[in-house]
C-alpha cells in the first residue's frame, strides 16, 4: 500500500501558495465579501425554507435549487446504483456538510457523534443521541436504529474526520461495520477554487462563511453498488476492503493514518518554533504516523523507525524518530528505549490521549520490560547476543500479556 505525507492530505493554509492563484484571489476578495453578505441572508431563508416544508422530493429539490445560490452545487452519478433497501451509507469525509448534501439527495440520518448539543445539533441536520458517551451504548441504539423499518438509512463517515480528498483517506474506523453486515460505499469528491476546501481547527462556522465566500463549491457523489460482509470476515477486515474500494473510486490511496495521528501532527505544527519549521520538511509515513525530518534522510529514518516498530510496538513512532536521529541505529535505539522505559511510558501515555474516544485501544499503561543488556556491546557478536536476548524477553512479555488478557493458564 502507497503511503502519502500527511501534508498532503490536509491543507494547513486556506490561501493559496500559487502566486498567480493568489493575485486572482486579490481581485476576487471584494466580490467574495459581497456574496458572502449576500449569502448569509439567502442562508436564512434556505434554514426557515428547511425547516417549514416536510420530508418529500419537492422540500429536497427546493432547498438543493436554493443551496445552489449559496454557491454548493451537487452532481451524482450511478443514481440507479442506490440500494432503496440498505440501512447504512458509508461515505469519506470533506467537509463539514458533507452529511447535508447527501441529504439533498436521499433521506438519511447521520448521528452526532461530538460536538455541540440540543439546538445547534438539530439546526445542522444531526441525529442527537443522548448515550453518545458510552461507545457500546451508542453501538447498539444505532443497530437498534438499523434494525427498525420505515425510517431513513444511516450515513456515517468512518474516517470520523476531514481530509482535503486529494491524496488519501484516513484509517476507517471499525465500529460502524459492525451496524449491518450490508452497507453503500459512497464517494464524495468537492472542488473548490481559489480558496482551500478546510483546515484543521477551523470551526463549522467559520467554513460556512468561507464556502459562501467562494464562487462556487461543487460536491460530486458517486453511488457504489451495495456490499455484503463475508462469512468469516471480521470488521477490521471489511472495513479495509471499503475503504480501498472507495480509494480506487477517488483515485487516492488507502492509508494507516487516523484522527488522533492527524490531531498528534497538528500540536507538533502548534508547537513547534517558526525558526525550527523552517528547516523541517516533511516525511512520509510509516505505520500509520507522520513522521518530521530530523536531520537525516528521510526514507532512512521511516525505515529504521519501522524497525524499531515492530521490536517495540508500544513507544510512539515520534519517540522512535527523535532517538534515531541521534543514533542512526536500530540497536542503540532499542537499547536507549529499554533503558529509558520510564521516559518512554510518560510519552507513550501523552500520546494516547490524543486518540478519539471513538477508537478502540487497549487502556493501560505501557509495559514496563528489563532490558538483557546493560549497554550497547561494541563488537557484533555482543551486539548480537544482545539483541537476541531482548527479543526473547519481549517474546516472554508479549506471550504472559496474552495469557492474562485471555485467562489462560501458564501451563496452557
Amino acid at each position: 500500500m502507497e503511503t502519502r505525507g500527511i501534508e498532503d492530505m490536509f491543507d494547513f493554509h486556506r490561501l493559496p501558495r500559487d502566486t498567480v492563484i493568489f493575485l486572482l484571489l486579490l481581485v476576487y476578495f471584494p466580490v467574495g465579501i459581497c456574496l458572502m453578505f449576500i449569502r448569509i441572508f439567502i442562508g436564512v431563508h434556505v434554514f426557515l425554507v428547511s425547516c417549514a416544508l416536510p420530508e418529500s422530493f419537492i422540500r429536497r429539490f427546493i432547498v438543493r435549487i436554493m443551496c445552489s445560490v449559496l454557491g454548493m452545487h451537487v452532481r451524482q452519478r450511478n443514481q440507479r446504483s442506490r440500494d432503496k433497501n440498505t440501512k447504512l451509507y458509508i461515505c469519506n469525509h470533506v467537509t463539514d456538510f458533507d452529511h447535508n448534501i447527501i441529504n439533498l439527495l436521499t433521506p438519511c440520518n447521520t448521528p452526532q457523534l461530538e460536538g455541540s448539543t440540543g439546538f445547534v445539533c438539530w439546526a445542522r441536520g444531526f441525529m442527537e443521541i443522548h448515550s453518545a458517551s458510552v461507545q457500546g451504548t451508542m453501538t447498539e441504539s444505532l443497530q437498534r436504529y438499523c434494525s427498525s423499518d420505515g425510517i431513513p438509512p444511516l450515513l456515517l463517515f468512518p474516517e470520523e474526520d476531514t481530509t482535503n480528498g486529494r491524496a488519501g483517506l484516513l484509517k476507517f474506523s471499525s465500529w460502524p461495520f459492525s451496524l449491518t453486515d450490508s452497507i453503500q460505499p459512497v464517494a464524495l469528491r468537492v472542488t473548490r477554487p481559489l480558496v482551500a476546501l478546510n483546515t484543521p481547527e477551523s470551526s463549522w462556522l467559520m467554513e460556512l462563511l468561507w464556502t459562501f465566500f467562494a464562487p462556487c463549491t461543487v460536491y460530486h457523489v458517486s453511488w457504489l453498488p451495495s456490499i455484503s460482509r463475508q462469512d468469516g470476515e471480521s470488521m477490521q477486515e471489511f472495513a479495509k476492503k471499503v475503504q480501498e474500494l472507495l480509494a480506487s473510486e477517488l483515485g487516492v490511496v488507502s492509508t494507516k493514518i487516523t484522527k488522533a495521528d492527524k490531531a498528534e501532527h497538528i500540536k507538533r505544527k502548534r508547537h513547534t518554533a517558526p525558526q525550527t519549521s523552517a528547516h523541517v520538511r516533511p516525511a512520509s509515513i510509516g505505520l500509520g504516523f507522520m513522521v518530521q525530518s530530523l536531520g537525516t534522510d528521510d526514507h532512512q529514518i521511516v525505515r529504521m523507525a519501522q524497525q524499531v516498530k515492530d521490536v517495540l510496538p508500544h513507544v510512539p513512532l515520534n519517540v522512535i524518530t527523535k532517538d534515531l536521529a541521534k543514533t542512526n541505529c536500530v540497536d542503540a535505539t532499542i537499547t536507549n528505549l529499554l533503558e529509558n522505559k520510564d521516559e518512554t511510558q510518560m510519552e507513550a501515555t501523552e500520546t494516547s490521549t490524543e486518540s478519539s474516544k471513538n477508537s478502540s485501544f487497549s487502556s493501560g499503561s505501557a509495559p514496563t520490560i528489563k532490558p538483557a543488556a546493560k549497554s550497547f556491546g561494541k563488537s557484533p557478536v555482543d551486539r548480537h547476543l544482545s539483541l537476541q536476548e531482548r527479543k526473547e524477553a519481549l517474546y516472554n512479555f508479549a506471550r504472559r500479556r496474552y495469557i492474562e488478557k485471555h485467562g489462560l493458564d501458564q501451563e496452557d
